[in-house]
């Protein structure tokens, strides 16, 4: 029973050291079958650790997704609640921007299965809360900007700048325009 524990863990830490390279080359399309056949397992081995797509890219992700809410709980004591919203906000974009396949993953929430939350919206949602209710006391966002907003900005600019030959530094600057406003003050 121990060698089936020890190999089942030795299986899953190999898919997923594939899947990522898989999801970094290809996106959040990456093909399962070619995941299966690299990692040197069956497709029901992948089925068996990752459920579904989604939780198969969770797992590629969580990582990331941890070091954000980190991120987001260092920068909750700071001084000026708009530039730790601001900071935490460019983090997200440069790991979204980096990691292909994360923005189309966050895309997806809801949109297959409404009924399954996606854990890494839920968490990027629970770490940015705290900034964002700061930074609303502070009047440095407009009454009504939600978490859930913040996501769709952010993962909207990343997918449409994923093309561009330098993805991170267009994504910074249309993130940056979207903090200004396309409209100057009168």
């Amino acid at each position: 029973m121990t060698a089936q524990r020890v190999d089942a863990r030795r299986n899953y830490a190999r898919i997923l050291a594939v899947a990522e390279e898989e999801v970094a080359a290809h996106g959040a399309d990456a093909s399962l079958e070619k995941i299966a056949r690299t990692a040197g397992v069956g497709s029901a081995t992948v089925r068996r650790h990752f459920p579904s797509r989604r939780a198969l890219l969770e797992a590629v992700f969580s990582e990331r997704i941890e070091a954000l809410g980190v991120r987001a709980v260092e920068l909750a004591g700071a001084a000026d609640a708009r530039a730790a919203l601001l900071d935490w906000l460019g983090a997200l974009t440069t790991y979204a921007a980096s990691a292909r396949g994360m923005a189309d993953a966050l895309l997806q929430d809801g949109i297959t299965d409404p009924e399954h939350v996606n854990a890494c919206s839920v968490k990027l949602t629970d770490a940015v809360d705290p900034l964002l209710h700061r930074a609303a006391e502070a009047g440095a966002v407009p009454p009504g900007v939600t978490s859930a907003d913040l996501l769709a900005l952010v993962t909207g600019i990343v997918l449409a700048t994923e093309h561009h030959p330098d993805p991170n530094a267009e994504a910074h600057r249309l993130l940056g325009l979207a903090v200004e406003g396309v409209s100057p003050p009168r």
